[in-house]
């Protein structure tokens, strides 16, 4: 049992569970990670929808309230281990329907918004429990299909974290409804959680909306982009990932079976900028929930800066945007804890994790050491289909666009004096986009490919003096414009205390002998600030509270009888 209300039993034989609302305390613990070890049911179960799925193309329209809609531009998803398998057929919404979309979506939001929490909270309830348990097996093999993912990477993202955030988000939007103001002799406070309040000119069904940007690389972000501002009351127009489309689509419906009503989440694929253009130019925008690429965000940023003067209020923007993340090690350092956790970090995936570990810093002293070990896990790591063998342990790269960027950095870095290539480095786009994991030693700790976000599986390690730590933790906070995750590993606790205060702005997200992948909702909330984001930290309490317009009500029960103040007597 995942969610267990105090005030109410749970029938075992049934997966819903309620909520009354009542303001007691909401059990939730994380969703367990299933095993999918040889002869499970679970694995019985995923290898069924896979077979179900080989070869065969989905159509995807676009929905705009219960309307299923074709436009006339036609795109595919195909599989990134195999791109002539189309997984799905779909179609970009223009800006008509855009903005038709926006329309049906704002006319819903004042009826939607004044539901009690609970009733909203309901339908994320019950879409984890239909995710955790019959529509698991449908989720992940899209997820792995569709988005390149192995067993235990869409495990832990389509399934245990996407239910996590439906919840843990469900949880503490009904406890916030009882955080609540102080009263004092004569009066009560009271303090409402609104959505987002109306546009400009808003009359009584109209309201503002909220433009979702979801990336390829977690399902579970993009149903946490476009519902956790929904729990909250408010309206969204949700633009999946043209990679992630057949997963995306998968949690949209089940939102939808769960009990989510019409035009409360509009599904519209669209082509980035005209997403963008025609979002920020509505009178009706209220706010952006982004996770992506830090040009796309700076875009959005600017237009909404430049449209300031059509909107009723100054729109909420939130954004994650990747990190150049780094493992620093000290020579006190537990040597196969940093190789075991530097190939994890690095490499799963394909290295296209936000939180992935794109740079590290070692010791010349344990340099020879900890290279061996991970160029011995090196050779054992294979890369190839998913689907087919389940000890692939990375697939390839998302899509011929990453699959270029990355090729370019391994010419620069076969091309350059400072940079050697240890393993790796070669790639292969015949039937997949296949990239070698890939380790490279530079001389220059400076260079361009420990400053840029790569998003593929490339890390690059940078040799010191052992002695000359410190200056190294200096270097990290200042070398790359962002600032998401980092890790430290080092034994000696002085050490650690010093990288702490050398480090506590380069990430929000800061490990200790620990790798800098692998946050868990409730238990690391997750995000970055400088180039890495707004730092909103989904995955904890506090995440809920930005999708509100709260307003506080005082009630006065006795009434003012004079104007003059006792001083004045």
């Amino acid at each position: 049992t995942q969610f267990v209300h105090p005030c109410l039993p749970f029938n075992s034989s049934s997966s819903r569970r309620t909520c009354c609302g009542c303001g007691r305390r909401c059990v939730v613990k994380n969703e367990p990670v299933l095993g999918f070890k040889a002869g499970s049911e679970e694995r019985a179960e995923l290898e069924k929808a896979l077979k179900e799925l080989k070869g065969k193309t989905e159509d995807i329209p676009c929905v705009v309230g219960d309307e299923h809609v074709w436009t006339k531009e036609i795109r595919y998803q195909v599989s990134p281990f195999n791109h002539s398998h189309k997984v799905a057929k779909f179609c970009y919404a223009d800006k008509e329907l855009l903005n038709k979309a926006i329309l049906a979506a704002v006319d819903a939001r004042r009826e939607w918004d004044l539901k009690p929490v609970a009733d909203r909270a309901q339908v994320l309830f019950k879409a984890a429990d239909v995710i955790s348990g019959p529509k698991r097996a449908e989720v992940l093999a899209k997820t792995m299909i569709g988005q390149g993912k192995t067993v235990v990477q869409a495990e832990i993202d389509a399934a245990a974290e996407l239910i996590d955030f439906f919840r843990f988000n469900a949880k503490h939007a009904i406890e916030l409804q009882h955080q609540q103001p102080l009263n004092s002799d004569g009066s009560t406070n009271t303090m409402l959680y609104r959505g987002l309040e109306p546009p400009r000119g808003a009359v009584c069904g109209d309201g503002g909306f909220v433009g979702a940007v979801a990336p390829f690389n977690f399902t579970a972000i993009g149903g946490n982009l476009a519902g956790t501002p929904a729990l909250m009351g408010n309206v969204v127009l949700w633009k999946p990932s043209d990679t992630a489309m057949s997963a995306s689509y998968a949690v949209y419906k089940i939102l939808r079976e769960s009990g989510l009503p019409p035009n409360i989440v509009q599904f519209v694929p669209a082509d980035g900028p005209v997403f963008g253009d025609t979002i920020t130019a509505s009178e009706h925008l209220a706010g952006i929930n982004f996770t992506g690429s830090v040009p796309t965000f700076k875009r959005l940023w600017k237009q909404v800066a430049q449209n300031l003067d059509i909107y009723r209020n100054f729109p909420r923007v939130a954004g994650e945007c990747g990190g150049k993340n780094f493992h620093f090690v000290h020579k006190s350092a537990d040597i196969h804890s940093v190789a075991m956790g530097t190939i994890r970090s690095a490499f799963e995936y394909g290295g296209q994790k936000c939180s992935a570990c794109s740079r590290m810093y070692v010791p010349d002293t344990l340099w020879p050491q900890i290279k061996k070990e991970m160029l011995d896990v090196h050779k054992q790591i294979r890369v190839g289909d998913p689907v087919e063998d389940f000890s692939t342990f990375f697939s390839a790269v998302i899509d011929q666009k990453s699959f270029a960027r990355i090729e370019k950095w391994l010419d620069h870095a076969k091309s350059s004096p400072n940079l050697a290539v240890v393993a790796g480095g070669n790639c292969d786009d015949k039937k997949g986009y296949f990239v070698e994991p890939t380790i490279i030693e530079t001389k220059d700790p400076e260079d361009s490919i420990m400053k840029e976000e790569i998003f593929g599986p490339v890390l690059t390690v940078y040799v010191y003096p052992e002695d000359r730590y410190r200056d190294v933790l200096r270097l990290i906070d200042n070398t790359s414009p962002y600032a998401l995750t980092g890790a430290v590993f080092a034994q000696d606790k002085s050490v650690v205390a010093e990288a702490a205060r050398a480090l506590r702005n380069a990430a929000g997200n800061y490990y200790v002998n620990d790798k800098s992948t692998g946050s868990i909702v409730a238990q690391q909330p997750f995000g970055g600030s400088r180039a890495s984001g707004t730092n909103d930290k989904p995955g904890g309490p506090h995440y809920v509270l930005r999708w509100t317009s709260p307003q506080v009500v005082k009630e006065t029960h006795v009434p003012l009888t004079e104007w003059k103040y006792p001083y004045m007597g």
